[in-house]
């Protein structure tokens, strides 16, 4: 009988951990630097460098978890940056899907002091930038915050990219940015 518990036990928990998607480094951590990629990211835009903080391009804000975070910029060209990652299962269509981060801004930034939006898409190959799962308020707080996010695919999607952008749609180019740290796993909606 024991024996038995132990296999339905081992069966509950393994199906839990298959309704959730594990995020590859989701604390971006590093070595402290400008202009360097977190491992477990790729490059989504031209002219992406994202800076592992703090330290760097004045900006001093502590981590919300672990040793460092990524902070992405807003360019006066119009430019911003952008990074993405292969999930290892993908996300399906139809199904309502959970998780958080935690953002924060710097009003520090070496000129780059101007709040942004982060915008989270869900793409079929790298860097594509096939459906807008998620769009923030403007992230004007140096304090980390923690958003919840959720969100249903209209399609099957391997691809997560994260992405500063301006304050709408139809932007007025400026030197913005935002910063990320702590992304949990993505796991299915629970629903009463």
């Amino acid at each position: 009988m024991q024996k038995l518990f132990f296999i339905c036990l081992a069966l509950l928990f393994s199906l839990n951990l298959s309704a959730q998607i594990r995020i590859d480094n989701a604390s971006f951590e590093g070595e402290a630097q400008d202009a360097t990629m977190p491992s477990g990211w790729l490059s989504c835009k031209a002219g992406t460098t994202p800076d592992i903080l703090p330290g760097s391009w004045g900006v001093t804000n502590e981590p919300s978890e672990g040793d460092t975070y990524i902070g992405l910029i807003t360019r006066p060209d119009g430019s911003w940056e952008s990074i993405g990652q292969r999930l290892l299962r993908p996300i399906m269509k139809g199904t309502c899907y959970s998780m958080t981060l935690d953002l924060a801004h710097s009003s520090t930034y070496t000129g780059y002091n101007q709040p942004v939006r982060l915008r989270i898409w869900a793409g079929r190959a790298r860097c594509d930038r096939r459906q807008m799962l998620w769009q923030s308020e403007l992230i004007n707080h140096s304090d980390w915050e923690t958003y919840e996010i959720e969100f249903t695919p209209g399609g099957s999607f391997h691809y997560i990219i994260l992405e500063a952008y301006f304050p709408s749609h139809h932007p007025t180019p400026h030197k913005g940015n935002v910063l990320i740290d702590n992304m949990s796993e993505i796991r299915k909606c629970k629903r009463a």
